[in-house]
C-alpha cells in the first residue's frame, strides 16, 4: 500500500503558483475536441507554439514545458483529468509524459478532475476513480500536497451536485467516501479544492456543505456586470469576484487568473464579442499584479496560492505557453510578478 511523502512544496518566492494544463494536442485521441486538434489552430498563426505543432505526450515536450515553468516561477501544474463510465482515464498522455520526465521533480503536479458531463455514472464508478487516484498518483514524490494531504481540484461543484442528485446521494457523502478511501490507502485524506463560478453563493453553498477544503475557479467569463467583451472587462470582473469571494466565503480561496478568452478555433462563443477578451503581455502583467495584491492582503485566506488559466488552452485563447508571436513574454511576466526575490519567504 503506497505511502505519501508528506512534504510541503518548496516555494522560493513565498507564493505557490499553479497553471492548468489542457491535454488536447495529440491526434486521434478518444474524447478529444478534434481528431487532428492542431489543424483547428493553424488558421490562428499567432497561437503556434514555439515548439511548433508538436506531438503531445512525448517526454521531450514535457521536459521542455517543465523547464520553462520552473525557470519562470510556476510551482505546479494541474492536469485536466478525465474519468468516464468504463473506469478508465482518457487524455492522460501529457500527464504520463510528465511522470516519465527527468525533471519532474522541479514542478509539482496535481489533478483537475474534469467532472463536467454525466460522470460518475454510478457510486462504484466514483469509488473506482478515487481508488485509482490513491494507487496511481498520490504516492508520487512530485504530487502536490497542502497540509500533508494530496490535492485534487474539482472542476465544478455545481456539476458534482448534479451528479450526486442523479445518483441519489449528496456532494458531502461523495466527498466523505473519497476521504475514507484515501485513508484506507494510508493517506491522511485529500485536500479538495472546489471549482466555482462567478456566483459567490456557490462558494457559500455547495462547496461549504460538501466539506471541501478550499475553493477556486478554472475561469470566469464575466466583467463587473455582464459577460466580458474585452480583456479589460474580463480582468475587472475577476477582480470583483476575488473581492466577493474573499469577503463572503468562509473557505480559503485560491486566486484564479487568466491570460484571456477567444474560442474561435473551437467554433466561437455564443456571444461573438466575448471572443474579444484577448490580452497582451502588458495587460496580463497588470492582471497578475492585481491578483498578487489580493494575495498579499489576504495571505491566510488565499494560502498564498494562485491558479493561472492556462498553460495551453489554445482553442479557447487562454495560454501562456511560449508561442512564435510572443516567445516567452507571458511566462516572463509570471516570473516578474511572482518570482520577485523580495517577496516574503
Amino acid at each position: 500500500m503506497p505511502k505519501a511523502p508528506y512534504n510541503k512544496p518548496v516555494v522560493d518566492s513565498g507564493y505557490l503558483i499553479g497553471t492548468y494544463y489542457y491535454p488536447g494536442w495529440k491526434d486521434n485521441e478518444v474524447f478529444a475536441v478534434s481528431p487532428t486538434p492542431w489543424q483547428k489552430i493553424v488558421p490562428y498563426p499567432e497561437r503556434e507554439p514555439s515548439l511548433g505543432w508538436y506531438p503531445e505526450g512525448e517526454v521531450s515536450i514535457a521536459e521542455q514545458h517543465l523547464s520553462w515553468m520552473k525557470s519562470r516561477g510556476i510551482d505546479f501544474v494541474a492536469y485536466d483529468w478525465y474519468w468516464l463510465h468504463d473506469n478508465k482515464t482518457y487524455l492522460s498522455h501529457a500527464l504520463n509524459a510528465y511522470l516519465r520526465a527527468n525533471n519532474q521533480s522541479q514542478v509539482k503536479f496535481t489533478l483537475l478532475w474534469a467532472n463536467h458531463g454525466e460522470f460518475p455514472k454510478t457510486i462504484d464508478n466514483f469509488v473506482n476513480m478515487v481508488r485509482f487516484w490513491s494507487s496511481e498518483y498520490f504516492h508520487k514524490q512530485s504530487y502536490l500536497q497542502i497540509d500533508g494531504r494530496p490535492v485534487v481540484i474539482i472542476f465544478g461543484m455545481d456539476y458534482l451536485n448534479q451528479r450526486a442528485i442523479a445518483l441519489g446521494t449528496t456532494p458531502k457523502a461523495l466527498i466523505s467516501k473519497a476521504q475514507e478511501i484515501a485513508r484506507s490507502f494510508g493517506y491522511p485524506g485529500i485536500f479538495f479544492v472546489g471549482g466555482t463560478n462567478k456566483d459567490t453563493r456557490v462558494e457559500e453553498g455547495i462547496a461549504l456543505t460538501a466539506g471541501v477544503d478550499a475553493v477556486t475557479a478554472y475561469n470566469y467569463h464575466w466583467g463587473v456586470s455582464k459577460e466580458a467583451e474585452s480583456y479589460a472587462e474580463l480582468a475587472a470582473g475577476y477582480k470583483a469576484i476575488w473581492n466577493a469571494a474573499i469577503n463572503k466565503s468562509p473557505l480559503p480561496y485560491l486566486v484564479p487568473m487568466t491570460s484571456g478568452w477567444d474560442r474561435r478555433p473551437w467554433g466561437g462563443s455564443k456571444n461573438p464579442k466575448h471572443d474579444n477578451c484577448v490580452s497582451t503581455p502588458e495587460s496580463f502583467e497588470n492582471h497578475l499584479r492585481e491578483a498578487k495584491a489580493v494575495i498579499d492582503a489576504n495571505p491566510t485566506k488565499t494560502l498564498r496560492i494562485g491558479m493561472i488559466c492556462c498553460w495551453n488552452e489554445f482553442g479557447e485563447g487562454s495560454y501562456i505557453e511560449p508561442t512564435r508571436k510572443w516567445g516567452t513574454q507571458y511566462i516572463d511576466k509570471v516570473q516578474d510578478v511572482f518570482g520577485d526575490a523580495s517577496a516574503p519567504k
